[in-house]
Protein backbone atom coordinates (compact mmCIF):
# COMPACT_ATOMS: atom_id res chain seq x y z
CA UNK A 1 0.00 0.00 0.00
CA UNK A 2 1.39 3.42 -0.94
CA UNK A 3 1.64 6.28 1.53
CA UNK A 4 -1.17 8.07 -0.32
CA UNK A 5 -3.39 5.02 0.04
CA UNK A 6 -2.55 4.80 3.76
CA UNK A 7 -3.26 8.51 4.19
CA UNK A 8 -6.58 8.28 2.36
CA UNK A 9 -7.55 5.17 4.30
CA UNK A 10 -6.95 6.97 7.60
CA UNK A 11 -9.35 9.73 6.56
CA UNK A 12 -11.96 7.32 5.22
CA UNK A 13 -11.91 5.11 8.32
CA UNK A 14 -11.85 7.96 10.82
CA UNK A 15 -14.61 10.00 9.23
CA UNK A 16 -16.55 7.16 7.55
CA UNK A 17 -16.48 8.84 4.15
CA UNK A 18 -15.66 7.73 0.63
CA UNK A 19 -12.50 8.61 -1.25
CA UNK A 20 -14.31 10.99 -3.60
CA UNK A 21 -14.99 13.30 -0.61
CA UNK A 22 -11.32 13.77 0.32
CA UNK A 23 -10.03 16.39 -2.12
CA UNK A 24 -10.80 19.83 -0.75
CA UNK A 25 -12.00 18.48 2.62
CA UNK A 26 -11.42 20.94 5.45
CA UNK A 27 -11.72 20.83 9.22
CA UNK A 28 -15.38 21.06 10.25
CA UNK A 29 -16.64 20.65 6.65
CA UNK A 30 -18.29 17.46 7.86
CA UNK A 31 -19.81 16.69 11.24
CA UNK A 32 -17.29 13.92 11.96
CA UNK A 33 -14.31 16.27 11.64
CA UNK A 34 -14.82 18.07 14.92
CA UNK A 35 -12.20 18.40 17.65
CA UNK A 36 -12.62 14.78 18.77
CA UNK A 37 -12.55 13.51 15.17
CA UNK A 38 -9.46 15.62 14.56
CA UNK A 39 -7.55 13.96 17.38
CA UNK A 40 -8.73 10.54 16.21
CA UNK A 41 -7.37 11.28 12.75
CA UNK A 42 -4.04 12.48 14.16
CA UNK A 43 -3.74 9.35 16.32
CA UNK A 44 -4.50 7.15 13.30
CA UNK A 45 -1.90 8.92 11.14
CA UNK A 46 0.72 8.73 13.88
CA UNK A 47 0.07 5.00 14.17
CA UNK A 48 0.06 4.31 10.43
CA UNK A 49 3.23 6.28 9.71
CA UNK A 50 4.97 5.57 13.05
CA UNK A 51 5.49 9.26 13.83
CA UNK A 52 4.70 11.72 16.62
CA UNK A 53 3.33 15.00 15.33
CA UNK A 54 4.26 18.32 16.96
CA UNK A 55 1.49 20.29 18.64
CA UNK A 56 1.88 23.17 16.16
CA UNK A 57 1.45 20.78 13.24
CA UNK A 58 -1.62 19.20 14.82
CA UNK A 59 -3.16 22.66 15.13
CA UNK A 60 -2.15 23.62 11.56
CA UNK A 61 -3.59 20.38 10.13
CA UNK A 62 -6.80 21.95 8.88
CA UNK A 63 -7.42 20.26 5.55
CA UNK A 64 -6.76 17.10 3.56
CA UNK A 65 -4.19 18.96 1.45
CA UNK A 66 -2.47 20.68 4.39
CA UNK A 67 -2.05 17.31 6.06
CA UNK A 68 -0.10 15.98 3.10
CA UNK A 69 2.11 19.08 3.18
CA UNK A 70 2.77 18.73 6.92
CA UNK A 71 3.61 15.03 6.74
CA UNK A 72 6.13 15.69 3.97
CA UNK A 73 8.17 17.94 6.27
CA UNK A 74 11.65 16.73 7.07
CA UNK A 75 10.58 16.08 10.67
CA UNK A 76 8.33 13.23 9.52
CA UNK A 77 9.64 12.33 6.07
CA UNK A 78 6.35 10.88 4.85
CA UNK A 79 6.18 11.38 1.09
CA UNK A 80 2.60 11.29 -0.11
Amino acid sequence: MTNLEKYNQAFMETFEITEDKLVGLKYQDIEAWDSVGHMSLIAKLEEVFDIMMDTDDIIDFNSYEKGKELLAKADYGVKI
